[in-house]
């Protein structure tokens, strides 16, 4: 592994831990009734946890532009297993034995991921065309999941979960290409002034608008939605990372089999997190407030 794959990785894990950071955050707002918009604008939880998630995002950025898709991306489900702790920290109860099975298992598949993951350099970057395309597809995409989750409770949560993890994939996606652009010593064609400037638009509205789709999902509870949005996330940019940005996985056939293999034994350990939500988690939040976060 050459050091610009293990400073995506450093980077990636950062990334992780801040986006657990701003989950949790967002999950007690949820859980005290956080409200419309106009009301998060005056919790200084929600600002605190719109911090978080911009720094996550800035190490995302600096992830991508060491790494490509593919390795920096499934990296981003880490945020899952550093959120159960802190998750249980805030709550003031233990992680269960399922909950800490789930992230073996989770961590497991990334391991594999990671072991087939294609060249150490960033892809090449989309063009304006491709980016305005999977733009406006990944809109209505959006707007028929936040539709058909109108008329579910459940699974209300977890199609709005859904769309929060497609919502961040695709701006991670026009952030390569952003960054590309910027940096003509990466692969990809320099975009003009105005062009980076649209793309960078786009960018800006689908991360805020994962993250607000992220805040109505954690209604309910955090383990779930962010075991989804973690499990959206990796697959929505890997379709992305192979259709359009010609990156791949070592081995040829073997290694697009590992890749596989070690998908399904992630999707299996996100699975278990998710099956422990409804029986194995308090309902309610403690009254006492930790010192570390705002209330």
């Amino acid at each position: 592994m050459n050091e610009s794959a293990l400073l995506a990785i450093l980077l990636s894990l950062a990334s992780a831990a801040g986006y657990a950071l701003a989950a949790v955050g967002q999950s007690r707002l949820a859980a005290q009734g956080g409200g419309g918009l106009g009301k998060l604008l005056t919790r200084p939880l929600w600002w605190w946890a719109v911090g978080l998630n911009a720094a996550g995002a800035l190490m995302h950025v600096a992830a991508l532009h060491y790494g490509p898709l593919t390795l920096v991306q499934p990296l981003g489900a880490l945020t899952l297993v550093a959120a159960l702790p802190l998750s249980a920290y805030y709550e003031r109860r233990r992680v269960t034995r399922r909950e800490w099975r789930g992230a073996a298992w989770t961590l497991a598949g990334l391991a594999g991921l990671i072991a087939v993951t294609g060249p150490a350099t960033p892809g090449d970057a989309l063009s304006l065309r491709e980016a305005l395309a999977i733009a406006s597809t990944t809109a209505l995409l959006l707007a028929f999941l936040v539709r058909a989750g109108a008329h579910s409770a459940h699974g209300g949560r977890l199609g709005l979960a859904t769309a929060s993890g497609v919502a961040s994939a695709v701006a991670s996606a026009l952030t390569q290409t952003v960054t590309a652009s910027l940096a003509p010593e990466l692969p990809g064609a320099a975009l003009a002034w105005w062009q980076t400037t649209l793309v960078a638009v786009l960018v800006a509205t689908f991360a805020v608008g994962g993250l607000l789709l992220s805040q109505s999902a954690y209604r309910g509870g955090l383990a779930a939605p962010l075991a989804v949005v973690n499990l959206a996330n990796p697959a929505a940019a890997a379709v992305i990372g192979v259709a359009l940005l010609g990156e791949s996985f070592h081995g040829g056939p073997l290694g697009w089999a590992i890749a596989a293999a070690s998908a399904s034994v992630a999707a299996r350990g996100v699975m278990m997190l998710t099956g422990a939500t409804p029986a194995e988690l308090p309902t309610e939040l403690p009254t006492a407030e930790p010192a570390h976060l705002p209330a």
